[in-house]
């Protein structure tokens, strides 16, 4: 299915060797210290923070190629357009106030404002949140198809290159590879499309040859579906990875200008794969798999090395994503959850004090910091092993995507965001509650679907993540109604 000459399988051998390069070289700047392994001392700057931030959003590109595959532009205004919202929200509201905290995680925000229960369900909705199984999935098919091994195989090599590095180099490794990656897979989709230009056409092509629904920003799709589309982005107010990277800028500027910056970018990387999208249904219009639009269309249009420089772009944005959710799953599980555990009421604590700027700081600390350093590590390997099962039972990329986006962000959403605003803060134990059933409601909305013999034939014809947020919405309700009443 794939064809490459020799050129394009050095491309792309070289791209690995690279990658384990730049990771195995940031290890030597590495220090043992938490903040430094966690979070790489706090010192991103603008342009780091934007690359790595712009390369770990956009992991899905084999899923990408597919919705512009099936419905055209509308993959801009379903799979772009909210996020871009979204971002901007949590650039203006939230970058700022998240960075003057110095904490390392979501988990210490949720005990730093609740408790130390919600903190730890928290951690394990963040973990299911941020479980790299589709990417795992994704990169180790994507091998598949290039080389033709095996999946064990390609899981091993998936294993040695986009996990091994992170262990003895932390989040440090994570943003130096994320750098190089942010490069490359801006470059291997700036090369397809002049090549499909050439030897294709422009608009003209494109019209002319497109199903007139490709061409409509909503793509046929319903309402409902793209509404539903709209709940599923509110992903970017509680995802960790936004969380780690401003926690780890070196002010909350850099934060702020960083992430409003990046949806520039973003959106720029999504003209590019919208147009390869629309050149592979124009050109290739029966494939018998979308998901293998953007390989097909470079079968068809790119020579040798050209050809391998796509491939790499391609694996590059898959690559990216997985670093940063394996990582961050790594510390959620064996920091955040393990550690929790283990150190209760015997050196896990909460430190307050007041900056030079007379802010209120604050964070969690181990009284041994090799302890969280250790404890991410050993929750790397777990993470990975667990994340491994996961693609293994669901071999579907979109529908990890959507049972996790469904499940967890009910649960998160609601008493994360009210952490940050004194105003809107619940008791610990509403909080909890709001988490809990927002959460199970989801739950078994889901599993409910499931039972009744078709994923979408839910109660009352309602999507899972509704009533789940509902539940959230109406216990933090009650609890603002309470805390007003005690005051």
């Amino acid at each position: 299915m794939i064809h490459l000459s020799p050129p394009d399988i050095i491309v792309i051998i070289l791209y690995l060797a690279a990658v384990l390069f730049v990771g195995y070289r940031a290890t030597r700047k590495a220090k043992a210290s938490e903040e430094d392994f966690l979070l790489a001392g706090r010192s991103l700057t603008l342009p780091i923070f934007i690359m790595t931030l712009v390369s770990t959003w956009y992991g899905g590109i084999l899923g990408v190629g597919e919705f512009s595959y099936r419905y055209g532009i509308s993959n801009w205004f379903i799979q772009g357009l909210p996020y871009y919202i979204f971002a901007a929200i949590f650039a203006l509201f939230l970058a700022k106030k998240i960075r003057a905290t110095n904490l390392y995680s979501i988990p210490d925000k949720l005990e730093l404002a609740y408790d130390r229960k919600t903190a730890i369900l928290g951690s394990v909705l963040t973990f299911i949140l941020m479980t790299p199984a589709p990417y795992i999935l994704m990169l180790s098919v994507f091998l598949q198809m290039i080389f033709g091994w095996n999946l064990f195989v390609s899981l091993i090599v998936t294993a040695i290159v986009a996990i091994s590095y992170l262990y003895w180099g932390g989040f440090r490794a994570d943003v130096q590879t994320d750098v190089l990656e942010f490069i490359l897979m801006f470059v291997g989709f700036a090369v397809i499309i002049p090549f499909s230009f050439t030897k294709f056409g422009g608009f003209e092509f494109l019209k002319a040859n497109l199903p007139p629904l490709h061409l409509t920003w909503h793509g046929g799709n319903s309402a409902q579906y793209i509404i539903v589309w709209f709940f599923i982005a509110l992903w970017t107010l509680v995802d960790p990875a936004f969380h780690q990277r401003c926690y780890a800028a070196k002010d909350g500027k850099v934060a702020q200008r960083g992430i409003l910056i990046s949806i520039i970018f973003w959106f720029i990387f999504d003209f590019m794969t919208a147009t390869a999208g629309l050149y592979a249904r124009a050109a290739l219009p029966n494939l018998a798999d979308p998901m293998m639009s953007y390989p097909m269309l470079a079968e068809a249009v790119l020579p040798p090395i050209a050809k391998g420089m796509f491939y790499v772009g391609m694996l590059a944005t898959i690559m990216s994503t997985l670093n940063t959710l394996a990582f961050v799953s790594a510390q959620t599980l064996g920091r955040d959850i393990f550690g929790r555990l283990w150190t209760a009421n015997r050196g896990f604590q909460i430190e307050s004090g007041l900056s030079k700027q007379s802010e209120r700081t604050s964070h969690i600390s181990y009284r041994t910091s090799s302890i969280a350093t250790t404890w991410t590590k050993v929750g790397l390997v777990i993470s990975f092993l667990l994340s491994v099962a996961i693609a293994l039972l669901i071999p579907s990329v979109i529908q990890l995507w959507y049972t996790i986006g469904t499940v967890v962000i009910p649960g998160l959403l609601v008493p994360l965001m009210a952490s940050y605003f004194e105003r809107l803060r619940i008791s610990s134990r509403y909080a909890f509650l709001a988490m809990l059933f927002g959460w199970l409601t989801s739950l078994s909305w889901l599993i409910t679907g499931y039972l009744n013999g078709n994923s979408g034939n839910y109660p009352l014809g309602i999507e899972p993540m509704y009533p789940g947020l509902g539940v959230s919405f109406f216990i933090w309700t009650v609890g603002r109604i309470q805390d007003t009443h005690k005051v």
